[in-house]
């Protein structure tokens, strides 16, 4: 017995030991991570460097401050660039423009997951780069179509011998589930004001109707429209032949690509790195000097005294009541960071950044009112990213000016409800059965094992008819018009920024910078500082929440590849709670 308790003694005691070993390796583990985003030795940039941009991943509105957000634990070659957001991609393309150890930018392209309009504003930064008469080399194994824009802007855009370049078009397609539910034995009861409002088509039809084929083949051309011309100025052609090489799928081969004019040079990677040894005036055995986008954040902007500042609050994300996070919005974040720029004596003007397809529709009227009551007050500017729709208009409707880009998604002024009806499921093929008591005719509306009645779904429909009503008065209050013009276009409609401009919905088209030049134009500002509102979510409390929902998301991604946009879209149509401003759906156009 003696020897008993003796083994079971020492066996506790190393697991005790064994858990304070692991525990003190986390807080190291922590505490590393945390501290890599501390405070940083700035990035010796040396004479003659070249500014290598590589963006194969999703890019953020602004930088994120989660520590696993950009930890690489496998190589740390430098490489690696750090996922930064969009805020601080242009700000270092902006950066290198002036600094003088700049003396070019490497473009290394790869697969890029992006909106439209995120790479509209990358693009129009590289523009603007050029104009210091420094030059820009784009290379990549495959062009997509978005990766091509660009390049597009490049002074020599070259490939790989054995590459390949995808040059047929944009195509949008949506994934349509009532075959799977009927199956399954789940019926989805859609609620909605407004014809072309189609957030939950998928879960009712096996196709698209004929009204959201119409609004999708116009928005979706207008953006490819707008693609092509754009292209067609870079390469100095005109938009007819462009179109014509997408039409008849013209580029099948590199060969091809260089003899049409669309690349420059066919060349392996270290062919195109002698090219750039060769502008740069280097000798054969020398070594380029490349600064990764990531590691050129740490080199420090000029620094502006000025005491006034222009507040750039972000709506992204999922419209929701509560605190949301940095990627979703809580109506409770976002009006507490819109009160407390309208109260900051030292904040002159006001750029409400939104990229949401909308949400809750009383989370967006509880934003929307602190923008009202912020109207007036101080200029208050809106930029739109890649969508602004639904309630991501909503809560934009306040504005002084509206800012989209030319394929900004904004719109679907519209209002839709979804209750599911698992009667089937449940009863038929689970055996599941629910009985109760109540009290009031409608005390059990909306349970999940029965159709509604038709006097149950008039209720909805009612209170769904007047949030509708109320939404496109207050944007004729706010755009000058009848309610009767602005139904004619609202009705769930999507549209491209071109033609959101062409029927009022926006102002001026333009990105971020465009919006901040407009605010401090209209605050009488010349010099002034840039404040960016919510404050990010603190590090190491994000890092703790999101590790076990990120290894999740990380798994799902990896099993069900391609497929995972489609799963995640019809759980968040499953979970919406209330009446809804939102798009109809979600597309990328690549």
């Amino acid at each position: 017995m003696k020897q008993f308790f003796k083994f079971a003694f020492a066996s506790m005691l190393g697991f005790f030991l064994s858990i304070l070993v692991i525990i003190f390796l986390l807080v190291g583990l922590v505490a590393g991570i945390a501290g890599s985003f501390g405070e940083r030795k700035e990035t010796q940039v040396k004479e003659g460097s070249i500014l290598r941009v590589s963006l194969n991943y999703s890019i953020s509105e602004r930088t994120p401050k989660n520590p696993f957000e950009n930890f690489n634990f496998g190589d740390h070659s430098d490489e690696e660039d750090k996922a930064l957001g969009l805020n601080d991609i242009i700000e270092n393309i902006r950066k290198a423009k002036t600094d003088e150890h700049i003396k070019g930018i490497f473009l290394d392209i790869s697969m890029m997951p992006n909106g439209m309009a995120t790479l509209e504003e990358i693009r129009n930064a590289l523009m603007d780069f050029k104009q210091s008469k420094k030059f820009i080399y784009a290379y990549a194994e495959i062009y997509t179509e978005g990766g091509y824009y660009l390049a597009s802007v490049a002074d020599k855009i070259y490939i790989n011998p054995a590459g390949d370049m995808l040059f047929n078009g944009m195509t949008a397609n949506m994934t349509y589930m009532k075959s799977m539910l009927d199956k399954i034995g789940v019926e989805a009861q859609v609620i909605k004001h407004g014809k072309f409002k189609s957030a939950a088509e998928s879960l009712v039809q096996d196709k698209m109707s004929d009204e959201n084929r119409k609004q999708v083949e116009e928005f979706v051309g207008a953006m490819y429209r707008h693609y092509m011309a754009q292209i067609a100025l870079a390469r100095h052609k005109e938009v007819a032949e462009v179109m014509s090489i997408a039409d008849e799928l013209k580029i099948q081969s590199v060969e091809e690509a260089k003899a049409l004019g669309m690349i420059d040079e066919i060349k392996y990677r270290d062919e195109v790195i002698e090219a750039l040894k060769s502008k740069l005036k280097l000798k054969k055995d020398d070594k380029i000097n490349f600064v990764t986008l990531g590691g050129y954040n740490s080199v420090s902007s000029k620094v502006n005294a000025s005491k006034n500042k222009i507040a750039v609050i972000y709506a992204i994300g999922d419209i929701n009541g509560g605190e949301g996070d940095d990627e979703s919005i809580g109506s409770d974040r976002l009006a507490r960071a819109i009160k407390k720029a309208r109260e900051d004596k030292n904040i002159k003007a006001i750029v409400l950044r939104v990229n949401s397809p909308g949400g809750s529709a009383l989370a967006s009227d509880v934003i929307w009112r602190e923008m009202m009551l912020t109207k007036g007050v101080k200029p208050l500017i809106v930029s739109m990213g890649n969508v602004a729709a639904s309630g991501g208009y909503y809560i934009s409707l306040a504005a002084d000016t509206i800012v989209a880009q030319p394929n900004t998604i904004t719109g679907s002024i519209g209002v839709i409800g979804v209750l599911l009806n698992a009667q089937k499921l449940l009863n038929d093929k689970l055996g599941v059965h629910l009985d109760g008591v109540k009290f009031g005719k409608y005390a059990d509306l909306g349970r999940a094992d029965r159709p509604l009645s038709a006097d149950e779904r008039a209720i909805i429909q009612k209170a769904i008819d007047r949030i509708y009503e109320d939404f496109i008065t207050k944007v004729a209050t706010t755009r000058h018009k009848t309610t009767a013009e602005i139904d004619s276009i609202a009705q769930g409609r999507v549209w491209a920024g071109t033609d959101a401009l062409r029927i009022g919905l926006v102002d001026v088209l333009g990105g971020m910078d465009k919006a901040i030049e407009i605010a401090a134009k209209k605050a009488g500002l010349k010099e002034y500082k840039i404040t960016s509102l919510p404050d990010l979510k603190d590090p190491l409390q994000e890092l703790m929440k999101s590790f076990g929902t990120s290894m999740k998301e990380q798994m799902l991604k990896a099993e069900l590849k391609e497929n995972y946009q489609t799963y995640h879209n019809m759980i968040k149509l499953m979970n919406m709670q209330g009446l809804q401003t939102r798009m109809p759906f979600e597309i990328v156009i690549e």
